[in-house]
C-alpha cells in the first residue's frame, strides 16, 4: 500500500484547508485510513480516522466540530476537511493505513503499517 498526502500549506489562523490522500497499491477493504499529526519537539498524535468499507469515522477531541474526514471511493483519496485552524494545528501531517482495526485500536499510530510521506500545514495567528 502506497499513500501520497498533499495539501499543507501556510495559513492564517481562522482560515480553511483541505488535505488529500490518495491510496493506491490494493483494494483497501478492510482498511482504516487515517490521519496523524506530529508538531515540533511533541509526539505523534492522532487526528482523525475513516475505515473504508462503510465509511465510520472517529476524530480526536482537539479536531471534533472543525474538521471532517471523508473518502471519494472512484479516487481511492481521503480528505481531511480542516476549518478554524488555529495556530496549535501548525504540525507535520501524515496518512497512514490499516488492515484490521477496530474501534478500540483504530486511533493508536503503531496499528498503522502503512505511512505517507507528509505534509506541512503553518498556521500563523
Amino acid at each position: 500500500v502506497q499513500l501520497q498526502a498533499s495539501g499543507g500549506g501556510l495559513v492564517q489562523s481562522g482560515t480553511s484547508l483541505r488535505l488529500s490522500c490518495t491510496v493506491s497499491g490494493r483494494t483497501l477493504h478492510g482498511y482504516h485510513v487515517g490521519w496523524f499529526r506530529q508538531a515540533p519537539g511533541k509526539e505523534c498524535e492522532f487526528v482523525a480516522t475513516l475505515k473504508w468499507s462503510g465509511g465510520a469515522t472517529s476524530s480526536a477531541d482537539s479536531v471534533k466540530g472543525r474538521w471532517t474526514i471523508s473518502r471519494d471511493i472512484s479516487k481511492n483519496t481521503v480528505y481531511l476537511q480542516m476549518n478554524g485552524l488555529k495556530a496549535e494545528d501548525t504540525a507535520v501531517y501524515y496518512c497512514a493505513a490499516a488492515y484490521g482495526a477496530i474501534v478500540t485500536t483504530r486511533t493508536r499510530a503503531d496499528v498503522y503499517r502503512f505511512w505517507g510521506q507528509g505534509t506541512l500545514v503553518t498556521v500563523s495567528s
